[in-house]
């Protein structure tokens, strides 16, 4: 390997071998890191003039990347948690640098060196029975989008599931039968679960699944292109404030 190494050729083998083929992270966890490497790559375009092309590895050494951090939390207002997800992220890709490109330990060390920021940690809430049913009773049930959304939140109180899951869901992961009725869903680390569902769940999974149709493979909730839905086309917060203005 040439003594500096080349960035462009290290991030595509850790994408596509290190995380697809060694690790076969989930499509959130390569999700996830694509966006830190797309704005660290925008980054260090502002700031180095450079195309992602053009980069070298050293030019990633750990002043830069604590200036890409600050840049987070700063220009972009991201919170410590989010500027921990990114610097995992770097972190990641820089152990699997550590084997192919061991001439550059010493940057590597001290990369891998860098901190994560200290954050409080909040209780988790839970909602009141009142609470509960002014959410599920928010969305405009004359609408599509409204019927979906209705089932969609009765599922996510009633079990718990992250928005990544609730989203990742097809057709097929509903199952519906006279017996018992679950959903089954893949979380992190691809753990399968199922999860029993109440009869309230049940009949407007029951009446939404009829409506929506679609193939097995095709997404439980899409968009209103038929697609998957994306973490900003979940409007909960939209009910939620719906929600508030029902309970008054």
């Amino acid at each position: 390997m040439k003594a500096t190494a080349s960035f462009a050729g290290l991030l595509e083998g850790f994408f596509a071998n290190r995380l697809v083929r060694q690790k076969r992270a989930s499509p959130h966890t390569i999700a996830g890191y694509r966006d830190t490497f797309r704005l660290l790559l925008k980054f260090a375009h502002q700031r180095l003039g450079k195309a992602p092309s053009n980069l070298n590895l050293t030019d990633l050494d750990a002043a830069f990347i604590g200036a890409f951090l600050q840049h987070l939390e700063q220009d972009r207002r991201n919170g410590a948690r989010t500027r921990n997800a990114r610097l995992a992220g770097i972190r990641s890709f820089f152990r699997y640098v550590a084997f192919e490109a061991p001439q550059h330990s010493a940057l590597i060390q001290r990369v891998l060196a860098m901190p994560q920021k200290r954050c409080e940690k909040r209780p988790i809430d839970f909602l009141s029975r009142g609470e509960f049913e002014a959410l599920v009773a928010a969305p405009d049930l004359h609408t599509w989008a409204g019927r979906r959304d209705r089932a969609l939140l009765l599922l996510a109180v009633q079990t718990g599931l992250r928005v990544s899951e609730l989203i990742g869901l097809n057709n097929d992961d509903l199952v519906l039968d006279h017996g018992a009725c679950y959903v089954r869903c893949q979380g992190k680390g691809r753990k399968q679960r199922l999860t029993p569902l109440r009869q309230q769940t049940v009949t407007a999974l029951r009446t939404w699944s009829q409506e929506r149709g679609g193939r097995p493979s095709d997404p439980l909730f899409p968009n209103a292109r038929g697609g998957r839905l994306s973490r900003d086309g979940l409007l909960i917060w939209r009910h939620l404030e719906r929600g508030a203005h029902l309970q008054e």
